[in-house]
């Protein structure tokens, strides 16, 4: 197989487990105080912010490498710098980092609970697939890359 093999969009594994989460909230509300201050909220924006830093120039990298973030399509370069040199999942970071900030704003405390279920699986599902793709596909490259690297941060 030319490709990792992911064929559900990793995105969805986030916007899915959050939107689950607002639904329990309504069945089995959980209303701890903390969500009803400011103060979670300018911890949200900020969060929000830095998962933007991480993003952004994980996207600007793929861009300008031509290659793809379509899970079911062949890497054509192995990223290893910029952003990458830091995360060698920096958009899985992003997306975490943004569905924490979201969280905050919106105040949920499903959305916490639900998030280590939501790492596993996207670390399980995606990631391992991914880096079994890679190691395939680039070999010694890789293999140096995930000794300099971690996995998330």
């Amino acid at each position: 197989m030319n490709h990792p093999g992911v064929y559900i969009p990793p995105p969805i594994f986030f916007i899915t487990t959050f939107v689950a989460a607002v639904f329990i909230q309504r069945w089995l509300p959980i209303n701890w105080g903390f969500f009803d201050s400011k103060l979670a909220n300018a911890i949200g924006v900020f969060i929000l912010f830095i998962g933007l830093l991480f993003v952004i120039p994980a996207l600007y990298r793929f861009a300008k490498s031509k290659n793809t973030v379509i899970t079911v399509k062949p890497a054509n370069t192995l990223q290893t710098s910029g952003i990458y040199a830091i995360s060698r999942n920096p958009m899985y970071v992003s997306l975490l980092l943004l569905y924490l900030g979201f969280t905050c704003i919106i105040g949920n405390w499903w959305n916490i609970i639900l998030a280590p279920i939501l790492v596993l699986v996207v670390q399980e599902y995606i990631i391992k697939r991914e880096e079994r793709y890679l190691d395939q596909r680039f070999g010694q490259a890789f293999k140096n890359y995930k000794l300099r690297v971690r996995r998330w941060i």
